[in-house]
C-alpha cells in the first residue's frame, strides 16, 4: 500500500501549521521527516494516520494494505505508552485482544513478533523490569502484532540514551531487512534520518512546507553517516534547517 498526499494544509483556529504539502510515501520505504520545532512534523503525522482531519487537502490511499492487517496505519510513539500491570506478552496482546478471539492464533501471531523482535526470553518481564531500548522495541513488536501497512513512528528514539539509540537503530535497520516494511519517520535527530531514511523530507519553520526531498542513495545495512556521500547528505540537511530553525526558535518564544 502507499499513499499520497494531496495539497494538505492545516489551522488550529487561526493558527497555520501546515501549508500545501504534497508528498508521496512509496511501499517497502523509510520516509524520515525533518524540520525545526513547531513545524507540523507531528501534526503531519496525526493526519496521515488519521487521528485529525486536514482543514484542506487529503490523504490517498493507493493499493490495498495486507490481507490479514488489523489496523493498517499504526503509530510508534516516543514514550512507549506500555501498560504497567501487563507483561511484555501482555502489551503485545492488547491491540489483538478485540480482533482475534481465536486464542491460539492469537497467540502465534504474538510468538511470531516476539520472535521478529528478539523478545521471546522477555515475554513474561514487565515494564519496569526492563530497559527503555527494550520498552521501545515492545512496542515495535506490538505494532507490528496488527499487521500494518504502513508505521507512523513519532521521534521513537528520541526518549533514549545515545548509545541505546545507536542500538535500536540497529534493530531497526535489521528489521528493515527482514521485513521490508514501509514507514514515516518523524525525527529531530539528523543522523538518525541520514541512517533510516531511504528518503528524507525537510519542511521549512511554521507554517510548514515541504522545503527539498532528499535521497539516500546507500543500502540501510551498509550506511556509516562518516562515509563522505552521507555526511555530505547530513551536512546539506543542516544548511536547509540552520537559519529555519534559529527563526522558529524565536518564533515559538513569541
Amino acid at each position: 500500500m502507499e499513499l499520497k498526499i494531496d495539497a494538505l494544509t492545516h489551522s488550529y483556529d487561526d493558527l497555520a501549521v501546515l501549508d500545501d504539502i504534497n508528498l508521496d510515501i512509496r511501499a517497502g520505504e523509510i520516509l524520515c521527516l525533518v524540520g525545526p520545532s513547531g513545524c507540523g512534523k507531528s501534526t503531519l503525522l496525526r493526519l496521515i494516520g488519521g487521528l485529525e482531519r486536514p482543514t484542506t487537502g487529503r490523504v490517498i490511499q493507493i493499493g490495498e494494505p495486507p490481507e490479514d492487517s488489523l489496523n493498517p496505519l499504526t503509530f510508534i510513539f516516543q514514550d512507549f505508552a506500555l501498560l504497567p500491570w501487563r507483561t511484555v506478552h501482555g502489551n503485545v496482546s492488547l491491540p489483538l485482544e478485540s480482533h482475534l478471539h481465536d486464542v491460539p492464533r492469537r497467540e502465534a501471531v504474538i510468538a511470531d513478533v516476539l520472535e521478529r523482535t528478539r523478545l521471546s526470553e522477555f515475554r513474561d518481564a514487565y515494564p519496569r523490569q526492563i530497559s527503555g531500548g527494550m520498552k521501545q522495541r515492545v512496542a515495535i513488536a506490538r505494532a507490528l502484532a496488527v499487521r500494518p501497512a504502513i508505521l507512523l513512528m513519532d521521534e521513537p528514539l528520541s526518549a533514549l540514551d545515545a548509545q541505546t539509540r545507536e542500538l535500536l537503530m540497529e534493530d531497526l535497520v535489521d528489521l528493515w531487512q527482514r521485513e521490508r516494511f514501509t514507514a514515516v519517520y518523524v525525527t529531530h535527530n539528523l543522523e538518525e534520518a541520514v541512517r533510516l531514511g531511504h528518503r528524507i523530507a525537510v519542511l521549512s519553520r511554521r507554517p510548514g512546507r515541504i522545503r527539498k526531498i532528499l535521497d539516500v542513495p546507500d543500502d540501510l545495512e551498509n550506511r556509516d553517516i562518516l562515509k563522505p556521500g552521507l555526511a555530505s547528505i547530513r551536512a546539506d540537511l543542516w544548511q536547509q534547517l540552520h537559519d529555519e530553525a534559529r527563526e522558529a526558535d524565536r518564533q515559538l518564544t513569541r
